[in-house]
């Protein structure tokens, strides 16, 4: 073979060589991004058994939209899953229940207790969910404090570690405010309709329909919402056929929402049938006693959900 074949080999075999090492450089930096990827995901929440029935209590660390971040005394964290059979209750006291509340008013900083079971993603789907009326208004006062903090923390270095202890210190502070707090009404009404019914009936009129169809279109282009539903009679009939007939007139509304509409239950505060005693109008003459046969639908934006961020001079540019 002579010196210029030999080159030819040598030089179509560099050739297939490097043609197999660019092939396979894709896999090998593939390989890399997979790990790092792996490696920045959150490795402390900690995962539930499947079935496994669990009841603990802790404090609220992170919110989404139906689930939310818990961590304990022994600083173990757990991820909550809320859905529409989700009982979310303050604690109730001698002869009376708890005060009902929407997932959308669990904050951080909230301590709550929650009690279910383990679903096949390691998450805890919450059964019960039970917290003091004290510490709800301690977390109002301590959202709005974090929200600033918060931004320039995950600037500068993305720790939580400083802005909790901000936090716990402005539960602490909270309390000497918890009587003005106290004075405040949790909810303002963002929207309120009143639609009417026929003498002993439950159904939704045409108009009723049209009215519930533009509160809905309202409701759904809301953040943090909560809706609440009354209804009423005139002042005709026994007592406590008025109980039971304004109960199924606020059911229809909330059926008509929820099926029409998909707002899901949770959205609800429980419907209350308060049969004649709240009446609007005079209930001697026909024109009032129709205006008594109604069914009031609120749409109602949580204080401390609805409450914009105070502005720092550190977010100025």
């Amino acid at each position: 073979m002579s010196i210029i074949e030999i080159k030819r080999v040598r030089l179509f075999g560099l050739a297939c060589s490097l043609v197999l090492l660019l092939g396979g450089a894709p896999m090998a930096f593939g390989q890399v991004s997979k790990t790092q990827s792996t490696r920045g995901r959150a490795t402390n929440v900690r995962s539930i058994p499947n079935g496994a029935k669990m009841k603990f209590k802790g404090v609220v660390i992170g919110r989404e939209a139906d689930a939310f971040t818990i961590r304990d005394r022994s600083r173990e964290d757990y991820q909550v899953l809320v859905t529409d059979d989700t009982s979310i209750k303050t604690y109730g006291g001698f002869l009376r229940s708890g005060k009902r509340y929407p997932v959308n008013d669990i904050l951080r900083g909230l301590i709550v207790e929650v009690e279910g079971r383990g679903d096949p993603q390691g998450q805890l789907v919450a059964d019960k969910i039970r917290f003091k009326e004290s510490d709800m208004r301690a977390a109002i006062t301590t959202d709005t404090r974090v929200n600033p903090v918060e931004a320039n923390q995950e600037r500068m270095s993305g720790q939580m570690d400083e802005l909790y202890a901000v936090a716990a210190e402005a539960r602490s502070e909270a309390n000497a405010a918890n009587e003005r707090i106290s004075a405040l009404d949790d909810y303002d009404v963002q929207e309120a309709v009143a639609v009417n019914f026929r003498v002993n009936s439950a159904a939704l009129s045409p108009e009723a329909k049209q009215q519930l169809d533009a509160l809905a279109a309202k409701a759904m282009n809301t953040k943090g919402y909560s809706i609440e539903v009354s209804g009423h009679t005139d002042s005709t009939g026994s007592e406590a056929k008025n109980f039971r007939l304004s109960r199924e007139r606020a059911d229809s509304v909330v059926q008509y929402l929820a099926v029409n509409h998909k707002i899901p239950l949770r959205r609800f505060i429980s419907p209350m049938g308060y049969g004649k005693t709240e009446a609007v109008a005079d209930n001697t003459t026909a024109a009032g006693r129709a205006q008594n046969r109604r069914v009031e639908v609120k749409i109602l934006l949580n204080r401390g959900m609805s409450r914009p961020a105070p502005t720092t001079s550190s977010d100025k540019p």
